[in-house]
Parts: C-alpha cells; structure tokens; sequence
C-alpha cells in the first residue's frame, strides 16, 4: 500500500532558516493515521509507544494531505487499477443519496395526510 501512497504525497520542503524540530516521516504518520483508524481509538489517545508520533501529528497530517487531494486520487488510482484487472462489478453498485443529489427533485405531492384521530388544535 504504501508504494501506492507515496508518489500521492506531497513533498514538504525544510525551511532553512529557523528549521524546527524534524518533520515526522509519512510512512511512519500513515501508520498512525491507519492505526486510529482501525481501533477507534481519540486521536489523543494514541500511544507514543509505537512510533507513529503524536494523535495531533497524525491528525494533522490526514487533514494535510486529505486538503491536497491525496485520498481521492488514491481512490481513483485504485478503481482504475481494478478496472484495468476487470476486477469491479459494477452490477452490486450502490447509490446513495446522501452522496448523489437530486436535481430535478421527486414528484411534489399534496399535503402530508394526518396520522392522527384529527387535526390538532391550534396553539396561537
């Protein structure tokens, strides 16, 4: 996967002048991106122990790279890698409306029937 990813990333250049503590390397932030990702677990919570820096590093790092389009290139790449093997079956497609709009709308219907016994009084 992570042959994938990289040539995706963009590169960060070290500033010269003033250069701060030493980024923390991507292979090792994708881990960590992947790991909380995984388990569920807040983003605070994950441990220093395993090397993948900091739950804010992560975070950060997948807000960074999801801004310069990196996920969806890598959906696209990956649908076109699966195309080419004739591995999709586009027949177990799904849309979902919460992803594809509408524009021309449903038909308009008349007004909403009550569910109740009558109509409910008047409160003004």
């Amino acid at each position: 996967m992570w042959e994938r990813i990289e040539p995706l990333l963009p590169k960060t250049e070290r500033r010269q002048r003033y250069p701060g503590r030493k980024r923390l390397d991507d292979r090792k932030a994708l881990c960590g991106i992947l790991f909380v990702l995984y388990t569920a677990i807040p983003w605070e919570f994950l441990p220093q122990e395993l090397g993948f820096g900091s739950g804010m590093t992560c975070w950060r790092r997948l807000r960074d790279w999801h801004h310069a389009g990196v996920w969806e290139r890598l959906h696209q790449l990956l649908l076109a890698e699966l195309h080419a093997a004739d591995k999709l079956d586009w027949s177990k497609a799904v849309i979902d409306s919460s992803h594809v709009r509408a524009l021309k709308g449903g038909p308009k219907r008349g007004r909403a029937r009550s569910t109740g016994e009558r109509r409910a009084p008047n409160t003004m």
